[in-house]
């Protein structure tokens, strides 16, 4: 009996050495806490731009110069799970900047992280699947879906330069005429391995096969519903 509660004690001791490393600060070290996001939040900003904001192929022309007007958030648990907003309405020839938000455990709002340089960026990649879209780098009427991340520059303030360095933690959607309906999808942030970032495309989001094509494992999983109509 005085070996079994010695080898209880030990295990418990184990168990918060383990929590304690995952949660708690140390002053010369920050803890990684990324995979352990307690909640999060996309938020759809429309955008306009007149002529000069068009999708072309597998990404938009003029987004520099793009207008933002009414947003809408969908809010997630640990889970992954809408708790608030998780049935969204878009207009299928609208373009929308979707930005992610995230919390750890502490309340610390995290999605930055992901993008502090480029090195620790080189490991994360957003996908939106779930749905068999048309890509509209498919079309020949540019009718199609584009999900474009984004982001110019890394939080340290170098620039991210180009397409395959890019994460989508900030995104430019559109779904296009051709993907009207009803839509059940997952945005997924994912942990790639290293080397593998450079071979994703701007057209690599929707890959249904994306877990096998891109080793790694994903950090959130955010499911909500899509309903692509127009307004009457």
């Amino acid at each position: 009996m005085k070996k079994l509660n010695r080898l209880l004690t030990i295990g418990a001791l184990a168990s918060l050495a383990t929590f304690s490393f995952t949660s708690c600060n140390n002053d010369d070290e920050e803890p990684v806490v990324w995979e352990n996001i307690e909640r999060s939040e996309l938020i759809f900003t429309e955008v306009t731009g007149g002529a000069s904001l068009y999708p072309h192929g597998d990404h938009f022309h003029g987004l520099g110069g793009a207008v933002e007007g009414e947003s809408r958030t969908i809010s997630f648990n640990s889970a992954g799970v809408a708790t608030e907003g998780g049935h969204i309405h878009l207009d299928p020839e609208g373009i929308y900047k979707v930005q992610l938000r995230a919390w750890d455990f502490t309340g610390r709002e995290v999605q930055q992280d992901f993008l502090a340089d480029k090195a620790t960026a080189s490991r994360y990649k957003a996908f939106l699947v779930g749905a068999p879209f048309v890509l509209n780098q498919n079309t020949e009427d540019q009718s199609g879906a584009i999900f474009q991340p984004r982001e110019m520059e890394y939080v340290d303030g170098t620039a991210v330069a180009g397409a395959l360095e890019t994460t989508g933690i900030l995104t430019y959607i559109t779904l296009g005429e051709s993907n009207e309906g009803e839509f059940a999808v997952t945005y997924v942030l994912r942990n790639i391995d290293p080397g593998v970032k450079e071979n994703i495309t701007r057209g690599d989001w929707n890959h249904a096969d994306y877990a096998t094509r891109f080793a790694g494992s994903n950090v959130v999983e955010l499911k909500f519903e899509i309903h692509a109509e127009h307004d009457h």
